[in-house]
């Protein structure tokens, strides 16, 4: 069944999202509620975030904090119901599972930088001087752990000598 593996797929996606831990197996309550925000399930007035919340309860193995596909697929019968009133239940569900559907986690309010004032003037690295210059390469990019850690240099100059290895 191909509508099945879109909304399967849609469902390893938000259960995976934020958690690099996850399987994907199962899906935590955060991210159950995240999906059905941004599919259009949650609509705010047929079917509130509190709905959403006490259908994941209910559904859940008792003591777990998460959800399996088939624990979903059980909340989505409880929620189409109230998300499209009026139709039959199979054509409510189907419904919901048309607005799953190959959706994917969106990245609503992901921080951007800013450069407001005196942050770009602090975040320029080529005015860096001393010590946290050693911190960044020519193009500004941080070095990591590199530009951090004294790194032993066994050559027998002192460090920052710059006559190295022209002395015969």
């Amino acid at each position: 069944n191909s509508k099945m593996s879109g909304v399967e797929a849609a469902f390893l996606k938000f259960a995976v999202y934020g958690d690099t831990a996850a399987s994907g197996s199962n899906m935590t309550g955060k991210n159950f509620s995240k999906m059905c925000k941004e599919c259009g399930v949650m609509d705010g007035k047929a079917v509130t975030s509190t709905d959403v919340d006490i259908v994941f309860n209910k559904v859940k193995t008792k003591g777990a904090r998460t959800i399996t596909f088939a624990e979903f697929q059980q909340a989505m019968k409880e929620l189409c119901g109230k998300r499209f009133k009026g139709k039959s239940p199979e054509e409510a569900l189907q419904a919901v599972y048309g607005l799953i559907e190959g959706k994917e986690p969106g990245h609503v309010g992901a921080t951007k930088a800013t450069k407001v004032g005196g942050v770009d003037r602090l975040t320029d690295t080529s005015k860096y001087t001393g010590t946290h210059k050693e911190r960044f390469d020519e193009s500004g990019k941080g070095k990591g752990l590199a530009g951090r850690e004294d790194l032993k240099d066994n050559s027998g100059y002192v460090g920052a000598y710059k006559g190295a290895g022209t002395y015969d």
